[in-house]
């Protein structure tokens, strides 16, 4: 199956030179010149990859890209003008991967994308044993550590984090308050469903916080709690 990269950009000549050196290496193209119409190829195709430019009509660079980083985690080529170090740090704290300076070589782009095709590929074949994503979360159960796809570190405690990997290991599934205090407590006596009570509420208000209110975990009444996927 074939890479497909989007390109961004309103100089349209940039575009038709970048789709030419891109497609002599084997990836699809697709193009476009806003922002408005990135973000429609984004929603209409699969895309692998996207070369995006900052300055741009209707639709800036960094604003494309905090909406991509809102429920993706494809890699972004952030491309600009301005070359000052504060646009490059601004691109890469609103969620780009790596970032080139116009006028750029249209070899040094090349370069980039493989290392970021092969960086996201690694990635993604580390994160099947270990890593989990659920809703706006990334769930690390090798170092005990989750975070927004934004990259906003959450701190739990153990059982906090013991309560949310169930949960999102099982998305769809409801679990009781008693099977969840068996799974995470892994004591043989059920003390009080409020135990788990407290707990699912502390979680929820850690989770709330790092995502801007976004209800991770739902309840099912009288019968459990789930994450749906």
């Amino acid at each position: 199956m074939s890479v497909r990269i989007l390109i961004v950009d309103d100089d349209k000549e940039i575009v038709e030179l970048m789709a030419i050196y891109l497609s002599n290496e084997g990836y699809e193209i697709e193009k476009a010149f806003d922002g408005l119409e990135a973000m429609e190829k984004l929603e209409q195709k699969s895309i692998d990859l996207v070369i995006l430019d900052v300055m741009m009509p209707n639709l800036d660079g960094l604003e494309v890209t905090k909406r991509i980083r809102k429920n993706s985690t494809i890699p972004i080529l952030m491309a600009s003008a301005k070359t000052n170090d504060m646009d490059k740090i601004l691109g890469l704290m609103t969620g780009a991967d790596d970032y080139v300076a116009k006028p750029f070589n249209p070899l040094e782009v090349i370069a980039r994308v493989k290392s970021l095709l092969r960086r996201s590929n690694y990635t993604q074949a580390s994160k099947q044993d270990h890593v989990i994503e659920a809703g706006p979360l990334i769930i690390d159960k090798q170092s005990h550590f989750v975070q927004t796809k934004e990259g906003t570190p959450i701190k739990l405690t153990a059982l906090e984090f013991s309560v949310l990997h169930l949960l999102a290991s099982h998305p769809n599934r409801v679990f009781s308050s008693e099977e969840i205090f068996d799974r995470c407590w892994k004591m043989e006596n059920f003390v009080s469903y409020k135990t788990v009570m407290v707990h699912i509420s502390n979680l929820r208000e850690k989770l709330e916080k790092a995502t801007n209110g976004e209800k991770v975990i739902q309840t099912v009444w009288g019968v459990g709690y789930k994450i749906e996927a």
